[in-house]
């Protein structure tokens, strides 16, 4: 098996990790939480982080690493900075719910908390960011944006 077929597999892995994660993330949220569940969610939102790493290495190393496309194919494609922009985004968007879920996890394990709002919206921010970049990516496979 070649390196880069192993990157790229490594690569989708990652991506299905962090969706599983975001979703399970959703699917757990209640509008009042006990902090054993808010222990769970900081755990699931650790798998997620580990995703994202996991992402962010592969991703880079077939980047800037010469497997498969050269790197211009990437640097001078706007639909793959599109896609970067919006893998930021998500990531910027995931801060405040994580620093919640560690502030909050702590205490008495049946202690219910008030899960703010706006945790609801950035974590459904993110799922409705993170489908648009398959999209994208499908888009630059057909050579979409391509400058060269």
């Amino acid at each position: 098996m070649s390196t880069e077929i192993l990157l790229r597999y490594v690569h989708f892995i990652s991506i299905f990790t962090i969706v599983g994660a975001l979703v399970s993330e959703h699917l757990l949220l209640k509008e009042t939480i006990s902090r054993s569940d808010i222990g769970r969610l900081a755990k699931i939102d650790g798998i997620y982080a580990l995703g994202v790493i996991v992402l962010l290495a592969v991703g880079m190393t077939l980047w800037l690493g010469g497997f498969g496309k050269p790197t211009e194919f990437y640097s001078k494609n706007p639909i793959f900075h599109t896609k970067l922009t919006l893998f930021v985004i998500i990531g910027i968007l995931s801060i405040y719910p994580t620093v919640f879920f560690i502030k909050n996890k702590n205490g008495d394990p049946e202690e219910n908390i008030q899960v703010p709002k706006a945790i609801f919206w950035m974590v459904r921010m993110e799922l409705l960011l993170l489908f648009v970049i398959p999209i994208l990516a499908g888009l630059m496979a057909k050579g979409i944006g391509s400058t060269g």
